[in-house]
C-alpha cells in the first residue's frame, strides 16, 4: 500500500553519531518504500547557510537524501527553529521541496496540515519575540552577509544562551498552548494536524465546535532512537527506530 512517513527535529550534527547512523540506515533502508518523506524542521542540529553545504558531514547527509529521491521517493522538507537559514542551493542539493510553514495538503483523502509547531508554543513570549525576529528578511539577510565562521560562532552563542534560558523554564511554557491550537484548527476548517519541536510525541485529540481533531507530534532523534509517523489510506501510525 502507497503510504509516505513524516519526521522531524533529527539535530544531525557529526558530534552525534547514533542519529546520524539511524538517519542513515533510515534513508537508505527505509524511506525508500515511501512515495514521499516529509521532514518537518530541524534536520540539522544547526545550519548557518548553504555555503556550508561542502562541510563533510553536510555533504553527506545531501548526498544521502539525493539518493534517496533519484530512487523516486519525494523528498520535502520544512524549516525548523535551528535550521531556518536552510535555503535553494541545499533543497538543489537534496533534490528537495521546502514547504512553507504552515502547508495543508490531502494526505490519502484526509485534509492534514503540517508545520514545525514552534508558533504554537505561545506561552513562551520571549521565544515568540526572538522567532520573529530571525524568521524576518531584513534580519536573515543582514546575517548572511557575515562571514561564515562568524555566523557559525554566533549561533554557538546562542545555542549557548537557550539552553540556560530553557532551564529556568517551566516545562509547560515550551509545549504548545491549547488556545492557540484551537484557533489554527478553527482557521484551517478543522484539519488533522501534524507538527514537530515539542519532542513529546503523542497522538492527542481536540474536542471543538462540535468536531474532534487529531493533533500528531513527532519526536526528536537525540537519544538514537526515534519514532517515524507512517501514513496511508488507512491513517496513521507510528513507526519506532533504533530499538
Amino acid at each position: 500500500m502507497s503510504h509516505s512517513l513524516f519526521i522531524s527535529d533529527l539535530h544531525l550534527s557529526s558530534e552525534q553519531s547514533s542519529s546520524a547512523a539511524l538517519f542513515r540506515h533510515f534513508v537508505r533502508d527505509i524511506a525508500p518504500r515511501a512515495e514521499a518523506l516529509y521532514i518537518l524542521g530541524d534536520l540539522f542540529e544547526y545550519w548557518a547557510g548553504d555555503d556550508d553545504l561542502a562541510d563533510p558531514f553536510h555533504a553527506a547527509v545531501s548526498e544521502d537524501l539525493q539518493q534517496l529521491t533519484a530512487r523516486g521517493t519525494r523528498l520535502c522538507i520544512m524549516h525548523g527553529n535551528r535550521d531556518l537559514l536552510m535555503g535553494e542551493q541545499l533543497a538543489a542539493a537534496c533534490r528537495a521541496e521546502l514547504l512553507p510553514d504552515p502547508v495543508l495538503l490531502d494526505l490519502y483523502g484526509t485534509r492534514t496540515l503540517l508545520m514545525h509547531g514552534d508558533a504554537l508554543c505561545t506561552d513562551d513570549v520571549a521565544y515568540q519575540q526572538f522567532r520573529t525576529m530571525v524568521r524576518g528578511g531584513a534580519w536573515r539577510d543582514e546575517f548572511l552577509r557575515l562571514p561564515l565562521a562568524e555566523r557559525k560562532a554566533q549561533i554557538e552563542r546562542m545555542r549557548e544562551q537557550s539552553e540556560h534560558s530553557k532551564r529556568r523554564k517551566a516545562m509547560e511554557i515550551m509545549d504548545v498552548n491549547e488556545q492557540a491550537v484551537q484557533a489554527l484548527l478553527r482557521a484551517y476548517h478543522y484539519p488533522r494536524l501534524i507538527h514537530g519541536h515539542t519532542h513529546r510525541p503523542a497522538k492527542h485529540l481536540h474536542p471543538l465546535d462540535g468536531r474532534t481533531c487529531e493533533r500528531w507530534v513527532l519526536g526528536d532523534w537525540d537519544s538514537g532512537t526515534a519514532r517515524v509517523l507512517r501514513a496511508n489510506q488507512a491513517g496513521l501510525h507510528w513507526m519506532t527506530l533504533g530499538e
